[in-house]
């Protein structure tokens, strides 16, 4: 396939998400999902930060001079950029991102690819990750949906996995 004329060199770099508190979901994203913080940028006049988050490939580093990080996290593929609007985190009044999978509906879910789906699913249920749907329920086997803090599914698939259900959709 060709792409279309003048978008040689885009790259699909990031997928934005709104989040309540940091330390959560940065925990999550590091420690149940194995992902790499790559940059924490502050906006202090607007009151927000951005969090660059990624899979690292093995023997890749994080560039320490300023210019190359920021080259290294915007020409890669697949970031993941998490937003906190300060104060989210200590406001008992603020009811939190819609997650898109209720009414109106929206965005819909990450997708992680796992080598073992079952492997990966025990290990998050020994750190009591919250399910959405597990990989023996409803009519799509071997793929499972978690939730993040703020409530966004992630899909949890095989490339093995998805084979079959990619033959069986015809």
């Amino acid at each position: 396939m060709t792409r279309a004329p003048g978008t040689e060199g885009f790259v699909f770099n990031q997928t934005m998400l709104r989040i309540r508190d940091p330390e959560a979901s940065i925990g999550f994203y590091r420690d149940v999902l194995g992902m790499t913080l790559l940059q924490k940028l502050d906006f202090e006049e607007m009151r927000f930060s951005l969090f660059f988050l990624a899979y690292l490939n093995e023997g890749e580093d994080v560039p320490a001079d300023p210019a190359e990080r920021a080259r290294f996290i915007f020409t890669r593929e697949t970031t993941l950029e998490l937003t906190h609007n300060w104060g989210t985190e200590s406001d008992p009044d603020f009811a939190g991102y819609h997650h898109g999978n209720a009414e109106p509906r929206g965005f819909g879910h990450l997708g992680i690819s796992v080598p073992d789906v079952a492997a990966a699913c025990a290990r998050f249920e020994q750190l009591g990750v919250p399910f959405k749907k597990r990989p023996h329920e409803g009519k799509m086997k071997d793929i499972a949906f978690i939730l993040d803090p703020d409530g966004y599914w992630i899909e949890i698939l095989s490339p093995n996995g998805m084979t079959g259900a990619v033959t069986a959709a015809g």
